[in-house]
């Protein structure tokens, strides 16, 4: 491409610039020659009324000294040269004389210029005639001028030297640029191949400003991603694993262990059962709560309605106030009305549910949860506040992550999984919402969920 356009400028150079140069010339030469001989017909016009004789026309010619020509001829009405004055190279042709002789001698002014050997050739044919009456003779001059023509060579030359300096250059210049640009593709291309056969901690380095830099740059932000990605998907096999593999070693080993006593007593044998449904009970938990991840990031859709959110948490939290009592705990609510967002019921009450139950789980006793519900202009704001252990500042980055638990032996011990919020947040931003977490200054934890007001003719109806 780079050398195309290189060649277009080049070739226009060699042949436009030298076109218009001649054409230029072309034109001064021609009013020069015809100037020069209507100068010459008007007088010779002026000194013979009727018809041209030698005599007189030498008289005429030699009064008007003439230079700048080299050749002058006048010839009369019956085609004979009355005057010859050659003074330098005149080439033309002898059948173009006579048949632009007699287009004159009709009233024609006849003129052609042509460039050739280095030097251009001008010739001019005027009709001498008196009054614009009929021509009683023809006016011819010639000029043959090799100075102008040595001017368009040297200039002919000097532009070929630079087309020939300029590709040249071109060629040194596009070659490095060539170049440059190939190497620089070469080591995204590499870096492509090494992030493909999983080095995702390679790192490509390209210089500048251009858009290679910027594709570079977006080549390692895209691979900061995925290496994060699979940092997170290996996390996330190893701590599912282990979630999962906990409650199963548990079960097998009361299992074993009642069946390799044979002597065991009824009383043993129901409380290693009753274990056994708690760790079934705890690994149907974090199935349920990986599959719901599993669904919410494949992005299923499912059928969504307006949902009252004001009513969802009402029953969530008539749900979860037995728990709050056995431990000591006061469940408040503060909800508006007219709160409806465009979901589905599981989605509001998974969100309610694992918001309140955190609360209460890791509340201290004596404490207490307050659920807050308002309406504004276009958002419904949803604040779970309590009054428990809280957060510490390091780790609030992180609660959303899976499997991430503050207090691990707490969080076992209470039966977290670490998936909680994480469904939470995954539920929240599908339903095109925020959720933030921050610590009370009184102590404890504040979660806030912001949805979209859903407003619907049903709705203002």
């Amino acid at each position: 491409m780079y050398f195309s356009i290189i060649a277009v400028v080049l070739i226009l150079m060699n042949t436009y610039f030298l076109t218009q140069s001649r054409d230029i010339i072309f034109q001064s030469k021609k009013n020069f020659i015809e100037t020069q001989a209507f100068f010459i017909a008007s007088n010779l016009s002026t000194s013979f009324p009727t018809s041209l004789s030698i005599d007189g026309v030498f008289q005429v010619m030699d009064a008007l000294d003439v230079t700048g020509l080299t050749h002058i001829t006048i010839v009369g009405i019956d085609g004979n040269a009355l005057y010859d004055n050659k003074t330098g190279n005149d080439k033309t042709d002898p059948n173009f004389f006579s048949d632009s002789v007699n287009q004159s001698l009709a009233g024609n002014d006849v003129f052609s210029s042509s460039f050739s050997d280095g030097a251009f050739s001008s010739s001019a044919f005027t009709p001498v005639s008196k009054d614009g009456g009929a021509p009683i003779g023809v006016v011819y001059v010639h000029e043959y001028d090799t100075e102008q023509g040595q001017i368009l060579l040297r200039l002919q030359s000097t532009i070929q030297n630079i087309s020939l300096v300029i590709a040249l250059l071109s060629v040194i210049m596009v070659g490095f640029v060539t170049w440059t640009i190939m190497h620089r593709i070469t080591s995204i291309l590499k870096a492509i191949e090494s992030v493909r056969e999983g080095e995702y901690n390679y790192r490509i380095q390209v210089r500048g400003n251009d858009e290679l830099a910027l594709l570079g740059d977006e080549f390692n932000s895209l691979t900061d991603r995925l290496r994060e990605t699979e940092e997170i998907r290996r996390r996330f096999v190893a701590d599912a694993s282990h979630e999962l593999k906990t409650p199963l070693a548990s079960i097998r080993l009361l299992s074993d262990s009642i069946l390799q006593n044979e002597g065991i007593d009824t009383d043993t044998v129901q409380e290693f059962v009753s274990d056994i449904g708690t760790e079934a009970e705890r690994l149907s938990r974090t199935t349920e709560k990986l599959m719901s991840l599993t669904r919410l990031d494949a992005n299923i859709v499912t059928a969504r309605e307006t949902v009252d959110v004001r009513s969802v948490i009402t029953s969530t939290m008539r749900m979860l106030n037995p728990l709050a009592e056995s431990r000591g705990l006061k469940l408040d609510a503060k909800l508006d009305g007219g709160c409806f967002v465009y979901s589905t019921e599981d989605d509001i009450y998974q969100i309610v549910f694992n918001l309140v139950e955190n609360a209460i789980k890791y509340n201290l006793p004596g404490g207490s949860v307050t659920v807050t519900l308002t309406r504004e202009e276009s958002e419904i704001l949803l604040t779970v506040d309590d009054t428990g252990i809280g957060v510490p500042e390091p780790d609030l980055p992180y609660i959303f992550d899976r499997f991430y638990r503050v207090d691990k032996a707490r969080s076992r011990a209470s039966g977290g999984s670490g998936l909680g919020l994480s469904i939470v947040r995954a539920t929240v931003q599908e339903n095109n919402g925020t959720i933030t977490a921050q610590r009370r200054e009184s102590g404890g934890m504040r979660f806030e969920v912001i949805f979209p007001l859903y407003v619907s003719p049903q709705t203002d109806a």
